[in-house]
């Protein structure tokens, strides 16, 4: 049997290869995959904004069958969805709950394919889940297209939620409202937050949003609030989080994955207000089983039908990219 890619070459300009199936190692897991979805940071990865090995199989939001397993506790035939991170276990970070920061980490979508792990992404038709690696099972109730998400986006928020802390009674903000802000209004009013608050500029295009938010603002409308979540990536927004935070209030920095400008912290109204600003970035092993339950009990309560795109094939990749425009989330079925 052999394997079938979408290799990333530079640019917008992707290869279609077929290769043998890799043999799995101790603790390996072959996938073949069903669906993945296209996550804004691939977007970034082709548009040149963020760097990445080259060439490269990229995608890391996915959910596949399982092929050949040398894992116990996974075996052929489950469907799965999986970590963004393969950790050692053993390096100073991993050892203090850190394993998201591992001192040799890999990722998922984001290792050269001319190296160790060719087949590390979901813009294919199988991949090779490493050891050290979290994998988790996906229940029946849960859609290919849906159960996706988790494996980024969803286990993503999850870490960002458990860093701002209770949310009973809160008010929120949320800036940048594509997938992770979406996810992050529904998620926010299931853990009994108060009053939502989401600013996004393109906020007119997605009115669906009011069944989610209690307020859809424009950046820089003033706020005081108890918890401020970021997702965009500009400076700007994570200036407004900041400045937004009420007495013993918390902001959690998630969408800064790329170079920005600095922005500036009084370190005496930090201190006299007793604030906390904190990052988030990819999450731990446990994020993605909360994923898969949030996703059980109350991905009813996301628009759907507004994230997800039309599905397109494999062939029809390198397109979505050169188009650039679509839904939240395009799903890619293979």
């Amino acid at each position: 049997m052999h394997a079938r890619a979408q290799v990333w070459e530079g640019g917008k300009k992707f290869s279609l290869v077929d290769m043998p199936l890799p043999e799995p190692g101790p603790g390996d897991v072959l996938v073949r995959v069903t669906t993945a979805t296209i996550c804004g940071s691939d977007r970034h990865t082709v548009s040149g904004r963020r760097q990445a090995a080259c060439p490269s199989v990229l995608g890391h939001e996915g959910v596949g069958i399982v092929v050949d397993s040398r894992r116990d506790g996974i075996v052929p035939g489950e469907r799965v969805v999986f970590a963004v991170t393969a950790s050692c276990g053993a390096c100073r970070n991993c050892t203090r709950g850190l394993s998201a920061k591992c001192m040799h980490v890999l990722k998922v979508g984001d290792e050269s394919f001319a190296g160790e792990w060719p087949l590390s992404g979901t813009y294919a038709t199988h991949i090779l889940l490493r050891a050290g690696q979290a994998i988790e099972r996906v229940p029946d109730s849960l859609s290919d297209a849906v159960a996706s998400t988790a494996g980024c986006a969803v286990a993503t928020v999850m870490a960002v939620l458990e860093k701002a802390g209770d949310l009973q009674g809160r008010t929120v903000l949320v800036t940048g409202v594509g997938m992770l802000g979406t996810v992050s209004l529904a998620a926010a009013r299931a853990r009994g937050a108060e009053r939502i608050i989401a600013s996004d500029y393109r906020l007119g295009e997605r009115d669906y949003l009011r069944k989610l938010a209690d307020d859809l603002v424009t950046p820089g409308t003033p706020h005081l609030v108890d918890v401020a979540l970021e997702f965009s990536g500009s400076a700007s927004a994570a200036e407004e989080c900041v400045n937004s935070l009420d007495i013993g209030g918390t902001a959690v920095l998630a969408g800064t994955v790329a170079p920005v400008p600095s922005i500036a912290l009084d370190p005496e109204w930090l201190v006299r207000g007793w604030r906390t600003v904190t990052g988030v970035h990819n999450y731990e092993p446990r994020h993605l089983a909360e994923a898969l339950n949030f996703l059980g009990s109350h991905g009813d309560s996301l628009p759907w039908e507004h994230i997800l795109g039309a599905p397109i094939t494999l062939e029809e990749l390198p397109a979505a990219f050169a188009d650039g425009s679509g839904a939240v989330r395009v799903v890619v079925q293979l």
